[in-house]
């Protein structure tokens, strides 16, 4: 369904010290810096697969997810999303995406909601009749309920995102791109959003693509993910196969009947925390069995639990790897 080949997007960028001087200087004579956003990227997404697509700040993921639905184009490299070149920004492409991103709006603010649907009905030439039985299943789907007949700037952030996801699934795209979708959303919004575009993708076999500094979305939608970093790729593999190449260890919980002392812990591993009623240990897979068993034998275990570390701790860890193996930024001045 995606297919990208050594794709780099760069820019330009004028550097200028602040002054009045500086300024007057910058009208005859210019220093340029070169910003690799996205350098030499490739992969393939196949059909109804959903793919996080992680990097820190400033990696390159709305970069590539813009030049995937046709906003940007590439300073070099190939790109086809079920067969078509997105920077051609053909009819028959546009109506088989969307681009959703959690910090921009294509709700009318004084309007509601319904009004954008009927819009977007009309832009890609929804029939009447699609249109209704698709609003209806994904007003059923989200609980929009009334919420689509008031003015948008009534809606709080939560059910804004839920009738932004309504009115961006009007035309049924065949590839979602979600940039953010859950941000600034309280816990339980998260959920029915994830909840929401897991369904939307098994009912409709639509591929995604879901950039998110939430982690939980990621662990929750995403079996697969490609990590950029510095616009480069570090890692195209399975979420779980990841967290075992980063962080191999594992986490065991223990909860307590009654106080128990860091002293008593520590013989068992690694002390990650250790309050009055629970303390947090890191062990090698290898050693679990044998920790469990001392410390049910030696403390006043009622209850643990083994996982694996948070996906944020993999995901940092995995950063500042590649920081320390690559060294300065990539730019170069001209």
């Amino acid at each position: 369904m995606i297919e990208v080949r050594s794709l780099t997007r760069h820019y330009r960028v004028h550097k200028r010290p602040p002054g009045l001087g500086a300024a007057l200087r910058s009208l005859v004579s210019r220093e340029y810096s070169t910003v690799k956003a996205v350098d030499g990227i490739t992969f393939e997404i196949k059909p109804g697969e959903r793919v996080g697509f992680l990097g820190p700040n400033g990696a390159g993921k709305t970069t590539t997810l813009k030049i995937l639905a046709g906003l940007l184009y590439p300073t070099s490299g190939e790109v086809r999303v079920d067969g078509h070149v997105p920077q051609r920004r053909e009819a028959a492409y546009l109506k088989k995406i969307m681009l959703v991103m959690g910090q921009k709006q294509q709700l009318l603010w004084d309007l509601p909601p319904a009004e954008t649907f009927e819009l977007n009905r009309a832009v890609y030439d929804v029939p009447r009749d699609v249109f209704t039985r698709r609003m209806k299943e994904l007003g059923d789907l989200l609980e929009l309920g009334d919420l689509v007949n008031k003015p948008t700037r009534q809606l709080s952030l939560g059910e804004r995102m839920k009738c932004e996801l309504a009115a961006a699934l009007v035309h049924g795209p065949k590839v979602l791109f979600l940039d953010e979708p859950t941000i600034g959303l309280d816990v339980s919004m998260q959920v029915v959003m994830r909840d929401f575009i897991r369904r939307y993708n098994e009912q409709t076999g639509a591929t995604l693509i879901l950039t998110s500094h939430y982690m939980d979305d990621v662990a929750a939608l995403c079996p697969r993910v490609i990590v950029i970093d510095r616009g480069t790729l570090s890692y195209d593999g399975s979420l779980e196969q990841l967290v075992q190449k980063v962080r191999p260890e594992k986490r065991v919980t223990l909860h307590f009947s009654q106080p128990v002392s860091r002293a008593q812990v520590e013989p068992l591993g690694k002390l990650i925390t250790c309050e009055a009623a629970q303390a947090v240990l890191q062990v090698a897979p290898e050693q679990v069995n044998a920790v469990v068993g001392r410390a049910l034998a030696s403390l006043p275990v009622v209850d643990l639990n083994v996982e694996n570390p948070p996906l944020e701790e993999v995901m940092s860890e995995l950063f500042s790897q590649r920081h320390a193996a690559v060294g300065a930024p990539s730019a170069t001045s001209v």
